[in-house]
């Protein structure tokens, strides 16, 4: 299914090494444009009492402040604008397909567009990706609350039978941050390709609303909100 294929765009040679550079890879680019961009404009005239699109940015860094110190303590300084940046990259990637022209035939009147914005979280590489990050994040964050003798104590808790239940832990939750928000992202984009195909007019706009803005934006915070879980309970130290 032509939804399913990653695209080769062009191949860069670099010492003899062919290097693709896929749909997936521009559009993460353009994500990341679209990202620099808007915080250039929405920082370039801070005023001391704020108003309007400021005061919007102002409360939202103020919600990631306090979410980052409930729930990484002493660690919030390091975390939390990961936490904001993480959320925000994965936000625009899963609804970018918006903006993305559409093929259009009514009328004997045709109109193809030269190219195609797909979001680059469908492509199991990003999220496998970012899912590796966030259990890195895990395991570095454990070393430094805990120490290495802290850290593998806590995986015989609570009975030393556990450690290879407690090992196995890690991996689970990697396929399971990969796997959760990639199902989702393609399933919705595979359900608007075939929206799109049948009812060309009107009702994808509809439909679009949620598997685009809606299901994209309640993936991204899911998959902040368990690498905000994991790494709290990495660092919090608890009685054991």
């Amino acid at each position: 299914m032509e939804a399913l294929e990653i695209k080769t765009i062009f191949t860069l040679t670099l010492f003899n090494y062919r290097i693709p550079i896929t749909e997936t890879v521009i559009a993460s680019w353009g994500v990341m444009l679209i990202l620099i961009i808007a915080s250039l404009v929405l920082t370039r005239r801070l005023k001391e009492v704020p108003s309007g699109a400021q005061a919007i940015l102002e409360t939202g860094v103020e919600f990631l402040n306090n979410f980052a110190k409930n729930q990484f303590g002493s660690f919030s300084k390091y975390l939390g604008p990961y936490m904001g940046s993480l959320f925000l990259f994965l936000l625009v990637a899963n609804v970018i397909a918006v903006i993305s022209p559409l093929e259009f035939k009514m009328f004997g009147f045709e109109f193809v567009p030269p190219f195609e914005i797909r979001p680059p979280t469908r492509d199991i590489n990003v999220t496998a990706a970012l899912a590796v990050i966030s259990i890195l994040l895990v395991l570095v964050c454990g070393f430094a609350a805990r120490g290495f003798g802290g850290w593998f104590k806590r995986l015989l808790h609570p009975l030393p039978m556990m450690l290879p239940f407690n090992i196995m832990e890690y991996g689970t939750r990697l396929v399971s941050l990969a796997l959760r928000l990639f199902g989702n992202i393609l399933g919705g984009f595979v359900l608007m390709s075939l929206i799109e195909g049948l009812f060309p007019v009107a009702l994808p706009m509809v439909f679009s609303l949620y598997f685009d803005f809606f299901d994209g934006m309640i993936q991204a915070a899911i998959f902040v909100f368990l690498t905000s879980l994991y790494i709290s309970e990495a660092v919090k130290i608890h009685d054991e």
